[in-house]
């Protein structure tokens, strides 16, 4: 059993436990609670990435969930997304709707499983906006889905969509929450099935370990 099976085993979200890289430097590692069945799945598909990488938010991570590598096989994305369906089936809900591109997949999947429709945003010079024909009634509900959130930027952009067309959000559902102690405020109840308290820096506030390695920006541009 690894550190972080064992550390999903015990429940310990929260966390975290320092180890040393090959230099002898401390390194904070995230502690996860998730399902040993779903971080198999992760493991499996290579979309839990270890390295210096850039967020969507501009913050440095050593840790990322690519998850374009799991949703890529359907079975395992239907199996994934129908489990964070079922966390949101008791939310009124008429339409799912997520930011591009990450989003898209996991939106279709849990509008699929809760039988509802699947609409999406997506960026127009910078800004995520409603396109496509896409079109969003008042008091129609909505639950917004996304892949990962740290700061939860593209929800809220979302969000911002749907209620300005005086549309009403629901809830919000995602497959990893990575936000930690710094969780965003929605508006609406937030629902996750991973939570992880992984550290993030600023770009020039980065550790000397984590300076030293190339970074990469694997998500969403």
């Amino acid at each position: 059993m690894t550190r972080l099976d064992r550390t999903a085993a015990a429940g310990n979200c929260g966390k975290s436990v320092p180890e040393a890289d090959s230099n002898g430097v401390s390194q904070k590692r995230p502690t996860t609670q998730m399902s040993g069945d779903l971080l198999a799945l992760f493991r499996k598909t290579g979309a839990l990435l270890d390295g210096h990488f850039v967020l969507r938010s501009g913050l440095h991570s050593r840790e990322y969930f690519q998850c374009a590598l799991l949703l890529q096989h359907a079975d395992i994305a239907a199996k994934v997304c129908g489990s964070l369906a079922d966390k949101l089936k008791d939310f009124n809900c008429d339409t799912v709707i997520s930011p591009a591109l990450g989003g898209i997949i996991v939106g279709q999947e849990v509008g699929r499983s809760l039988g509802k429709r699947h609409i999406f945003a997506e960026k127009e010079e910078g800004t995520l906006v409603l396109r496509r024909g896409f079109e969003i009634s008042p008091n129609e509900e909505f639950i917004v889905i996304e892949d990962v959130v740290t700061r939860g930027g593209r929800v809220q952009e979302t969000i911002d969509i749907v209620r300005a067309r005086d549309g009403i959000v629901s809830a919000v559902g995602v497959i990893v929450d990575r936000s930690g102690a710094t969780k965003p405020d929605f508006g609406c109840p937030f629902v996750s099935l991973i939570e992880m308290n992984v550290e993030t820096f600023p770009a020039d506030k980065l550790p000397p370990d984590l300076a030293r390695v190339p970074a990469v920006k694997p998500g969403s541009k």
